[in-house]
């Protein structure tokens, strides 16, 4: 059957809020030599698409403004230079933009197969999580097994990624969230101790579970007030990778401290790293989580799915916080 040359998108008319994405007729895109085109059954909603969304966080050169970074479906064209992905292939891929729409452009080399079992909606919550996770906490932060770990926000789609991967690299986890219901579900996940940071001090009780010593590795996307506690909390050698600022993106920070304890400070964004890093973390995740992701181990929580229209909606439910895991679009057959 032959594509359409018009398809069904939603795009920001103008930065502002959710109510600015507006349905949409774009062309369908043409493949690249290494890219594929993927008829979109549903895409995720992240954080960067808010960003995006009220003018904070553009697109980088050559993509499209389209919003969304990840999304699952089925390869219905690829560029002359692709081998791997067959056409009709069911993947999940992370894209540069361009997910809510039912057809979208994705590197070849950034897709991974649809776990065994997973329908579009579970798909389509991986890969942004999985890529994010992956890179920051294994391949910059170097965690590792008996590594005590501690991820903010740890009922977010980051969150639960997270837990799960840590888990099961043999860390001890801990976490904070935003009310006893996320804690509960954290743990249920993996997390030795949940701190309902709203209602007790998470930097008092981390030091009464793991000591002085304090841990070894955090993964942080609130910034703001958080740094100074998250640099008393490392340990000697510890780690912490910065992802957001929900909190803000500035501090005042104690250089001696973290001299004295030898302490690294990194951070990333995903979108802006080239084809050939992301394809990097793609090769591993392939190797080392997909398994765990087909045996069951491991699993992306979804909270809520919206059809593509209501996308505004989905954004107002992310900005509220209230949502436990990953909020997914499912789109319309084409």
């Amino acid at each position: 059957m032959p594509l359409p040359k018009t398809m069904n998108v939603i795009e920001i008319s103008t930065p502002g809020g959710p109510e600015v994405l507006v349905p949409a007729l774009r062309p369908v895109p043409s493949p690249g030599p290494m890219d594929v085109l993927i008829r979109v059954a549903a895409a995720g909603v992240n954080r960067p698409d808010v960003l995006q969304r009220a003018g904070h966080y553009p697109p980088p050169p050559g993509a499209t403004d389209l919003p969304g970074l990840e999304v699952a479906g089925t390869v219905v064209a690829r560029g002359d230079a692709v081998r791997d992905l067959a056409l009709g292939e069911r993947v999940c891929a992370l894209t540069p933009g361009g997910g809510y729409a039912q057809f979208c452009l994705a590197p070849a080399a950034h897709c991974l197969p649809v776990p065994k079992d997973y329908d579009m909606v579970r798909a389509a919550g991986l890969a942004e999580t999985a890529f994010t996770v992956w890179h920051n906490v294994f391949q910059r932060g170097g965690l590792t097994a008996g590594e005590i770990f501690l991820v903010h926000g740890g009922s977010s789609g980051i969150g639960t990624t997270a837990i799960q991967l840590a888990r099961e690299f043999g860390a001890r986890v801990f976490t904070t969230a935003g009310s006893p219901e996320k804690c509960r579900f954290c743990e249920s996940l993996g997390a030795e101790r949940a701190i309902d940071y709203r209602n007790e001090d998470w930097p008092e009780v981390l030091r009464d579970i793991v000591g002085r010593d304090g841990v070894n590795l955090i993964l942080d996307m609130v910034g703001g007030d958080y740094i100074q506690p998250n640099l008393k909390a490392l340990a000697l050698e510890g780690r912490l990778i910065m992802i957001g600022f929900l909190g803000g993106s500035k501090a005042e920070i104690d250089f001696a401290r973290m001299m004295i304890r030898r302490q690294t400070i990194t951070g990333s964004t995903l979108r802006a790293q080239s084809d050939a890093a992301k394809a990097g973390i793609a090769r591993e995740l392939r190797e080392k989580v997909w398994p765990l992701l087909d045996s069951g181990a491991v699993a992306p929580v979804i909270h809520e799915t919206f059809d593509y229209c209501s996308a505004a909606d989905a954004h107002s439910l992310m900005e509220t916080s209230l949502h436990i895991g990953k909020i997914i679009l499912t789109m319309p057959e084409s």
